[in-house]
């Protein structure tokens, strides 16, 4: 079942197509890694795949912040403890890192992100210089730790290099935590174009993006600039995520985050906004319409205190979404989906609220994370079919609550009723990097993760 190198094949006893659930299928992966054919299975191998799904990209990484996991749940000096006291933790312990210590912290977090089933990640990369702000020799140093870190794990890459110029709408100079941040114009620019060669050193699914921070971090001519510097390549923003963050953007822009976007930019596919937990009804409605994917992160965002995002409203209007991981307090496909929906249930006092009559809830859910995941990445994956990846995830048949289950009844079972202990197997463009469970690489990868976490504590 080796399917990394050459044209191989797998079959699988259930597999979710495009068209819906198949049995006994046999699947043919090329060299490059692209699905070449699917057909009906003459015979079913003694190791054949129990359950087969496609496996969805993780839109939204921050890598670095995997390693304040569990260290930021004191409360501060401030009784209102938020986003903006946890954002200040997080700056201090990032003046530590080194660009060794990035490179290590990366390889775990992608490691944790395939053995919970995504085989992909769009990295939001906005850790670019030394602490004090300095720039490296490399202007492009951590760009490229980050691309190691991905050819180590074997995890598919987009690699988002962020633009963040100032402080606040005010366009204030950046903070002592956010200096490693900054970049001008001009030096965002080599930053991009080292990134483009950076991925140039790993197999042929990785991808390029650009990532304007938020309308806080740059300015209206800063996003015009960026918007233009690869006009073809996927666009993500964080949008709409805090109050604070909204009463900011109206003071200085006269309008709402989402509103102000929707009026000065051609808001389209292109574009992956992230977070969108402050958003009114209209707003919703234009948002979904516009084309974008939403990028839902509900384990960071329930962390954060960031909101609900209007996920019945959004799904109403056609609106495409996706899930990522965003601050790696926890890596869990499964837990994103279920708080995502529970999020919905609690608001709005009801059950099975993204269900339709002809998909169940966990259906509507995992069919919008492999897609709404693989158009923020530009990654031609999010289904098992013929030209796409072969981005796939097998889950355990003989897991005691998948034990019988067929069709969406394995999806609801494994999202509200099971866990990531249910993956098997995944494969990232045809690189079978989890077997049984477990990273192929995962002991070096811990043992290097260990030393970095060590030196950080002493």
């Amino acid at each position: 079942m080796e399917l990394a190198g050459g044209l191989k094949s797998l079959t699988a006893k259930q597999a979710l197509l495009p068209d819906g659930w198949r049995e006994n299928i046999r699947i043919d992966v090329g060299a490059d890694g692209r699905i070449a054919n699917i057909r009906n299975a003459t015979e079913v191998a003694a190791s054949s795949i129990g359950i087969l799904l496609p496996a969805p990209t993780n839109l939204h990484s921050h890598a670095f912040q995997r390693a304040a996991a569990g260290m930021t749940e004191r409360r501060g000096p401030d009784p209102q403890d938020s986003f903006w006291t946890w954002r200040q933790q997080m700056y201090r312990f990032l003046d530590h890192l080194t660009p060794d210590d990035v490179q290590n912290i990366a390889a775990l977090v992608q490691m944790e992100m395939l053995e919970a089933g995504y085989a992909a990640v769009a990295e939001f990369h906005y850790l670019h210089h030394q602490p004090g702000g300095q720039l490296y020799d490399n202007i492009g140093e951590m760009s490229d730790r980050i691309a190691a870190a991905a050819a180590d794990t074997g995890i598919g890459l987009t690699l988002l290099p962020v633009l963040y110029r100032y402080g606040g709408c005010d366009r204030r100079p950046l903070g002592k935590g956010q200096i490693r941040f900054g970049c001008t114009q001009d030096q965002f620019a080599k930053v991009l174009n080292h990134a483009r060669k950076a991925i140039t050193s790993l197999p042929s699914d990785a991808r390029i993006g650009i990532a304007p921070h938020s309308l806080r971090a740059v300015a209206p001519d800063d996003l015009a600039f960026v918007t233009t510097l690869m006009p073809e390549a996927p666009l993500h923003m964080h949008l709409a995520e805090q109050v604070a963050e909204v009463d900011e953007v109206q003071a200085y822009l006269s309008a709402r985050p989402t509103q102000w976007l929707l009026d000065n930019q051609n808001v389209d596919s292109r574009w992956c906004l992230i977070h969108c937990t402050q958003l009114v009804p209209e707003e919703t409605k234009r948002l979904a319409e516009s084309g974008a994917v939403v990028g839902l992160c509900p384990i960071t965002e329930s962390s954060l205190g960031d909101g609900i995002f209007d996920g019945v409203r959004f799904a109403e209007c056609s609106g495409r979404f996706g899930i990522g991981s965003d601050s790696n307090i926890r890596i869990s496909l499964s837990e994103e989906l279920r708080t995502f929906e529970y999020s919905q249930r609690l608001r709005d006092r009801g059950r099975a609220l993204l269900a339709k009559p002809d998909r169940s809830t966990g259906r509507v859910l995992y069919d919008a994370a492999v897609l709404g995941g693989a158009a923020a990445a530009g990654r031609p994956s999010g289904a098992i079919t013929v030209g796409a990846f072969a981005d796939l995830m097998a889950l355990d048949c003989d897991a005691v609550d998948l034990s019988g289950k067929r069709g969406d009844d394995v999806l609801d079972s494994y999202i509200f009723a099971g866990d990531d202990r249910m993956v098997s197997d995944v494969w990232s463009a045809g690189r079978h990097v989890v077997k049984n469970g477990q990273h192929i690489h995962r002991e070096r990868i811990v043992a290097r993760y260990r030393q970095t976490m060590s030196k950080l504590r002493a």
